[in-house]
């Protein structure tokens, strides 16, 4: 196995693991979440894929996509009380759920953390859905701690 950024050619592979993160999603909150939709289209894939502030990285076995991590380079402050800083965002990051279990999630984490860190970034950030628990679990495991948290109050 090794990690490589996408190329276009992995474009069908990519929208069938989107489609598997979206079920997991809409599964977890289908208040939020249609179930039989991806997140990104193919044509937006294609243009995320040419975007100079946006890297996809996936692990492939030969012609066969493991996984994918999406990351965008984010500047911050949001506000003007803040220092300046680059901050990676991992966007997604899926595993093939025939996959799972091989170290493949931990690789494409340790590889976007690397890439961050080449590309001066002060901080690694991602969000997690409640509810995607297995998911938290990873992220703690690699050693990753809240920021801040948001809060829901659902009016209907």
């Amino acid at each position: 196995m090794e990690i490589r950024n996408a190329g276009q050619e992995d474009i069908p592979q990519l929208l069938a693991l989107l489609s598997q993160v979206l079920e997991l999603h809409a599964a977890i909150r289908p208040d939020i979440f249609m179930s039989g939709t991806t997140k990104y289209t193919q044509t937006e894939l294609a243009e995320i894929l040419r975007s100079e502030n946006k890297r996809t990285y996936v692990a492939v076995d030969g012609d066969c996509v493991l996984g994918y991590a999406f990351c965008e380079i984010r500047q911050q402050p949001f506000s003007n009380t803040m220092v300046p800083f680059s901050s990676f965002f991992i966007d997604d990051l899926c595993v093939d759920s025939a996959a799972r279990g091989r170290q493949i999630g931990r690789q494409l984490f340790e590889h976007a953390k690397a890439e961050a860190k080449k590309l001066g970034c002060y901080e690694l950030t991602l969000n997690v859905w409640e509810g995607n628990d297995a998911a938290r679990a990873f992220y703690d495991k690699m050693g990753m701690r809240p920021k801040e948290t948001q809060l829901e109050l659902i009016l209907g």
